[in-house]
């Protein structure tokens, strides 16, 4: 039996994984291949998001900054966590 201190992955859910980053910085990429990397301030069953501290990236080059944002959820490829 794992050690309660022990991170299982396959055992979240993704409810769990989308609360346990909020407040933590993220890459959301959209259909469109643009990035929006940020902070993850809130999310909802839509997977509507808002961030803050927002840059969007276009083929990989920084193209604006803004400092709040929201995305509508029907535009999400998916959410990632960002590697440090």
């Amino acid at each position: 039996m794992a050690d309660a201190g022990d991170v299982s992955q396959s055992a979240k859910t993704p409810a769990d994984f989308l609360k346990s980053i909020k407040g933590k910085p993220v890459v959301v990429k959209l259909n469109s291949g643009v990035d929006y990397r940020g902070i993850l301030a809130c999310l909802d069953g839509y997977m509507n998001i808002a961030m803050e501290s927002t840059e969007e990236y276009v083929n990989g080059q920084l193209k604006n900054k803004y400092g709040d944002a929201f995305i509508r959820g029907n535009n999400v490829l998916y959410i990632s966590t960002v590697k440090n």
